[in-house]
């Protein structure tokens, strides 16, 4: 009988020591994880004007944190994490910048591959592989990586991963989840996980039976991605999750040798350091302005006063769009944290005297105030010839 016992506990102990050594990594798991679940799940019919991308053009973010024009050595994008979507408006907004879309899932690649051809985009290259992993050589001028750091297992190894892809002057835009703002979804997500719900199918059905004022009614009625089998997986089911509080938000940028730009959203303040002010101030309040979104670079800085003898364009995606300009244009991703202008006639009229670079210094006094607000708004560009 004892040695029986003995043979058990041994066959015990050696299932544990093998379901350790061998078990998948945390990529192979996320890469199954969007294989079956690919995020997010928007029509392929769906079109996004190239006005409405402006905030994502290239030239136009270079020239936000530089002070100078695009140069030859940075006009590359890299969409890391890019799901099924991501890959078509960067397109749109950057049609003669080489794009490439880099995610774990073939299925998400698969679907952002079928988007930009549906829409005619064929400026992206699609690779299925790990961004800790670069696949692609040479540097670029702006990584985007929203929403992707939190569900790496090492969210640092990952920054840095691509920190060092950056061109000289190149940024990176981030989003992480905010540990205040996402407690709900927290909570809810690991009480799937202990009775061992798995399936979002099964999960959305569970949804529709919540009772009104439970937690699960609450989540159904704020979150945006309650209305999809694929944006309740992402939510709720997703297996690896890293949330942030400011303070460790900012260790993280800083240990992968980076620095804040800019923060966008809701809310932020233009000034970093007041930002940061007011999302430690929120936090001992037990608030959340939303997840952290926000520009970071290594040797940018926003902060530079403008020199005498600069000039100012339209931004790119508006060119030849002025005139179909209206209040409340279509939002698809965050811009650069302030409100879009009232676009009138007069306001477009004025608008069109930047297609060709004007210099700063001749403008008004009057019409330099209303030059600030486009800039801010990133409608003008402002550098240095």
């Amino acid at each position: 009988m004892f040695l029986r016992l003995e043979g058990l506990i041994w066959k015990a102990v050696l299932a544990i020591v093998l379901e350790t050594c061998y078990r998948y990594p945390m990529s192979e798991v996320v890469r199954a994880h969007y294989n079956k679940y690919p995020y997010p799940c928007y029509p392929l019919a769906a079109s996004i004007r190239r006005c409405d991308t402006y905030a994502l053009n290239l030239s136009a973010l270079w020239t936000r944190f530089n002070r100078v024009l695009l140069p030859p050595e940075a006009r590359r994008i890299l969409i890391a994490g890019c799901g099924s979507f991501s890959p078509y408006p960067f397109a749109v907004a950057n049609p003669e910048i080489p794009i490439v879309a880099l995610d774990l899932s073939r299925r998400n690649i698969q679907r952002a591959r079928l988007h930009c051809f549906l829409h005619g985009r064929f400026n992206v290259s699609f690779n299925v592989g790990d961004l800790c992993q670069p696949q692609s050589p040479g540097a670029f001028g702006l990584i985007d990586a929203y929403g992707v750091l939190h569900h790496l297992e090492d969210p640092l190894a990952g920054l840095k991963a691509l920190a060092d892809r950056l061109a000289a002057g190149g940024i990176i835009r981030i989003m992480l989840y905010n540990r205040i703002n996402r407690r709900q979804e927290e909570a809810i997500r690991r009480a799937l996980r202990m009775v061992k719900i798995q399936d979002a199918k099964k999960l959305k059905r569970l949804l529709a039976r919540a009772k009104p004022g439970s937690r699960l009614h609450r989540f159904m009625q704020d979150s945006c991605d309650a209305s999809s089998v694929s944006g309740l997986a992402d939510a709720l089911l997703h297996p690896c999750v890293h949330t942030y509080q400011v303070d460790e938000f900012l260790e993280l940028v800083d240990a992968a040798s980076l620095k804040p730009l800019f923060f966008i959203h809701a809310n932020a303040r233009e000034d970093v350091g007041a930002e940061i002010k007011r999302l430690r101030l929120l936090e001992s309040q037990d608030e959340a302005p939303g997840n952290f979104i926000a520009f970071l670079g290594k040797n940018s800085d926003p902060q530079v006063p403008e020199k005498a003898g600069s000039l100012l364009m339209l931004n790119p995606c508006l060119r030849g769009n002025v005139g179909s300009l209206r209040c409340g244009t279509l939002r698809i991703l965050p811009r650069l944290g302030h409100p879009t202008p009232l676009i009138g006639r007069s306001q477009r009229r004025f608008l069109r005297r930047f297609v060709n670079p004007t210099s700063w210094d001749v403008l008004q006094p009057a019409d330099r105030i209303k030059a600030n607000e486009y800039l801010k708004a990133l409608f003008l560009l402002r550098y240095q010839p």
